[in-house]
């Protein structure tokens, strides 16, 4: 071969290396912890689902791929739409729960790297042990500290795993996303982790809760509340409440089943509260806003969160929101949102009073808090969590140069 063509082979040999190394710096590749994507329903299964969704659809030259210990559950993958830039990638050679568990929290890291994962994000609080070692840049979503703020709502042994888990995360990643203000002081508090390492990121939800729905037929007035049945979630103040509101209305709670259920079901069966009291289980995702539709008023008691998102579907439905004063829920709610002390019942019943149709200033209540909850709309929250990708990246070149 002439030196020519040995010429015009290289260049063109080098020319194909640059597109490649071009492209892959536009694309850029993330990867995400997406076990509770597959197989949680709730929480923190839709926080991972929503936000995937949003940046996919916000920026489509970032190559998303979702790492999950199996298929999990056909319903929450679907949830996740189809675009050429998301895929799911899951273990080779792990059959056995146990070795599913160690891949997640370690054989992952050697799957990330033959990959070519540039930033890997941890959507429940925890990432991978040994990513602060392999040159690829960790972000990690942490929700709440509740196990530490109210140890009381937990058992002693997953209080301590839990915190384990918390120390050992904030010494992998190389940031922390806090969903909430609240959030955020915790982790300092408990983490001693310096505020620089912290972004407020909050949550947004499915826009389907500002669509219009189909209100789903009750045969009567009532008020919602949507999420986890358990201790700390205080729905026995809203029950309490009952008998200082007017006799036709009636609390719907949306939940699974838990003992705590039974705890408000005795309480309202001593009290003659039963035919006003409703505990609906396995409402479905295309139930649900139907059930917003039709409410009055939508009541969240809970003593302690990390952010509330039931209450941002309930403002996108067209609710005015009755909530506890103690952790995060006036971050999302806002100011036209009511609050109460988590242990007056009065109180709640006031707050709902002022929320039932026809009372002075409801109307105006919720056109005001639908602007504030503007702020926590997908493209809104994609755009922040990206610039935030693409700045931990561009950190780590500049540390490689």
């Amino acid at each position: 071969m002439s030196a020519a063509a040995n010429f015009s082979l290289f260049t063109l040999h080098f020319s194909l290396l640059f597109s490649n190394f071009a492209a892959n710096m536009t694309r850029m590749i993330i990867g995400y912890d997406a076990k509770r994507i597959v197989r949680n329903g709730t929480g923190l299964g839709n926080y991972g689902r929503t936000l995937v969704n949003d940046i996919a659809r916000h920026d489509p030259q970032l190559d998303l791929r979702l790492y999950a210990p199996d298929e999990g559950r056909d319903e929450l993958r679907s949830q996740v739409v189809r675009r050429d830039n998301v895929s799911f990638c899951y273990p080779h050679d792990s059959a056995m729960p146990f070795s599913k568990a160690l891949w997640r929290t370690r054989g992952i890291v050697k799957d990330l790297l033959r990959d070519g994962v540039q930033v890997y994000h941890g959507l429940s609080g925890e990432v991978p042990f040994g990513i602060s070692k392999s040159g690829i840049r960790s972000v990690v979503t942490i929700h709440d500290l509740i196990f530490l703020r109210h140890p009381e709502f937990y058992h002693w042994t997953d209080t301590k795993i839990y915190t384990w888990k918390f120390q050992q995360t904030v010494k992998e990643a190389d940031h922390i996303i806090a969903i909430s203000e609240c959030t955020k002081r915790d982790i300092m508090e408990f983490g001693h982790v310096d505020p620089s390492r912290i972004t407020v990121i909050y949550q947004s939800c499915s826009p389907k809760f500002g669509i219009p729905a189909s209100s789903q037929e009750t045969g009567q007035r009532y008020i919602l509340s949507v999420g986890s049945i358990e201790e700390r979630k205080n729905m026995l103040l809203a029950v309490k409440a009952l008998p200082y509101l007017p006799e036709d209305i009636c609390l719907v709670i949306v939940g699974r089943h838990t003992p705590y259920t039974d705890k408000i079901s005795q309480y309202a069966g001593r009290h003659g509260l039963s035919h006003r009291v409703r505990i609906m289980h396995g409402v479905t995702n295309e139930e649900l806003p139907g059930l917003y539709a039709g409410a009055e008023a939508f009541v969240y008691p809970s003593v302690y969160e990390g952010f509330g998102i039931p209450i941002i579907e309930a403002i996108g439905s067209g609710l005015p929101v009755v909530a506890c004063t103690g952790s995060c829920l006036e971050e999302a709610g806002g100011p036209d949102s009511l609050y109460v002390a988590p242990d007056d019942a009065e109180g709640m019943a006031n707050a709902i009073r002022q929320s039932l149709k026809g009372a002075e200033g409801r109307e105006a209540r919720i056109q005001r808090s639908q602007a504030y909850i503007r702020r926590f709309e997908g493209s809104h929250v994609a755009q922040q969590v990206t610039e935030l990708y693409r700045q931990l990246w561009s950190n780590e070149r500049r540390l490689v140069k």
